[in-house]
């Protein structure tokens, strides 16, 4: 592996509380950023990650059971449970891919950004394991070490172009100027709901339903209020569960917790990252002229928005349910279920906040995922072999990643078990990315016209 290997290795190791923050510092002080006010700005990404993992944890431990109890209670046999990001991620960075897949995901984006092909520059190292992941899952199916590095590579200019594609988003919904998420289950996903917002803007009655947390709270007042709202959905997630008000409540209650406390956590990551965001946009600015470059940032930045938070909490329950009517389907939704908002981050913006169509779409979002996740347990569970991460466990899935379109299409091209579903997905993937480049020019032409 070598001695820069084994470095990177150490770093990845410590986790994206401690990787984060030391990258974003170092990379502060290489862009002019005072010594002083980068190490302050790292410190402030490290305390808005150690913060965002206490809340996942939190929603992990107290969803987590309830997920599983609702599926008992409901007489549910699927045999397969989702690891989810945090099983998924640390079997990836110990792949023997990981250690060249960083350099070669930041090689990729200077040669896109030289080359003109980007206007993203991505600073979120710890994300690129979904690239990563990619690549390790094609070598290990393959055995190719040359197949695996080709999957890192188009998945990093893949993720690079989703930057630039969501960056109006970016700015229109969540008022994040210059500032873009190139990566991870809410960048690729997205383009699922492009198509919906084409389509029910077409259907009469239903292109008049605007639901958000802003129009239920003019309607119902206090109860339309996040906090509220999290602790009735909280509340309803445990009486689904089969739980008693003694343990349903108190779920209701933490469930407020994360409505309240996750914008405030995710405003420590954006404050942390202004310094270098604004020297970065300046030092590309004095090099390429007038030209617009967006910082690519980890999709946690969109968590503080009430409608997402919101969206993700309905999709608890929801996501059990369409996991029961996938065809042939084995995987029981658990380690993602907590962190669904990341599903369907970019869906809010893409519907402008409009939970009615994030529901709609994000249910075909999330029955394409799990449909994707069912065909790639045999290859989950292969890199939690190799990298001796199966915890006894025989079959494996991942929704986040291993329900990746992207992924599944690039390894069947090679593995070839199932043309068939390949075909299928690459063509609804195709279709989708038509309609994401619409919206996403019609929504630049309106910032413009602003």
């Amino acid at each position: 592996m070598g001695i820069f290997g084994d470095m990177i290795q150490y770093i990845i190791d410590m986790g994206a509380s401690v990787m984060l923050p030391i990258v974003i510092a170092i990379l502060s002080i290489l862009v002019g950023v005072k010594i002083g006010k980068a190490i302050r700005s790292g410190l402030m990404i490290g305390v808005g990650f150690v913060g965002l993992s206490l809340i996942v944890d939190m929603m992990n431990a107290q969803l987590g059971p309830a997920a599983k109890a609702m599926s008992e209670n409901f007489g549910l046999t699927l045999s397969v449970v989702d690891i989810g990001w945090p099983g998924a991620s640390p079997m990836t960075w110990a792949s023997n891919i990981a250690t060249v897949a960083i350099p070669i995901a930041i090689g990729v984006n200077l040669v896109m950004l030289f080359l003109k092909l980007t206007k993203t520059v991505n600073i979120d190292i710890w994300n690129i394991w979904h690239m990563t992941f990619t690549g390790a899952i094609a070598y290990t199916v393959t055995g190719s070490f040359a197949i695996g590095i080709l999957g890192v590579v188009v998945h990093a200019a893949i993720s690079y172009k989703f930057g630039d594609l969501w960056a109006p988003l970016m700015e229109d919904y969540f008022e994040l100027e210059g500032i873009t998420v190139p990566h991870g289950t809410a960048a690729y996903l997205a383009p699922v709901a492009c198509v919906f917002e084409f389509f029910l803007d077409k259907i009469p009655g239903i292109n008049k339903i605007d639901i958000s947390a802003d129009t239920l709270q003019e309607k119902v007042g206090v109860l339309g209020e996040p906090i509220v709202i999290g602790g009735l959905l909280g509340a309803v997630v445990g009486f689904l569960a089969g739980y008693s008000p003694q343990q349903a409540l108190p779920l209701g209650i933490k469930m407020s917790a994360v409505m309240v406390l996750m914008p405030k956590v995710v405003k420590c990551i954006m404050d942390g990252l202004l310094p270098l965001s604004e020297r970065a946009k300046q030092l590309l600015s004095e090099k390429f002229g007038d030209s617009d470059f967006y910082i690519g940032l980890d999709p946690a930045i969109l968590l503080g928005d009430a409608q997402v938070v919101t969206t993700g909490l309905i999709f608890i329950p929801l996501t059990i349910l369409i996991a029961v009517i996938v065809s042939g389907n084995n995987v029981l939704p658990f380690g993602d279920l907590a962190t669904i908002g990341f599903f369907i981050a970019i869906a809010c913006a893409v519907h402008k906040g409009n939970i009615f169509r994030t529901l709609i779409s994000g249910s075909a979002i999330m029955y394409m995922t799990i449909w994707i996740a069912n065909q790639t347990i045999p290859w989950v569970t292969k890199l939690a072999q190799t990298t001796n991460m199966t915890n006894g466990v025989s079959r494996l899935a991942a929704l986040d990643q291993g329900g990746c379109p992207i992924t599944y299409i690039f390894t069947q091209i090679f593995e070839r078990s199932n043309l068939t579903g390949m075909a299928v997905i690459a063509v609804i993937y195709l279709a989708c990315m038509v309609f994401a480049v619409r919206l996403s020019k019609q929504r630049a032409k309106a910032l413009e016209t602003e």
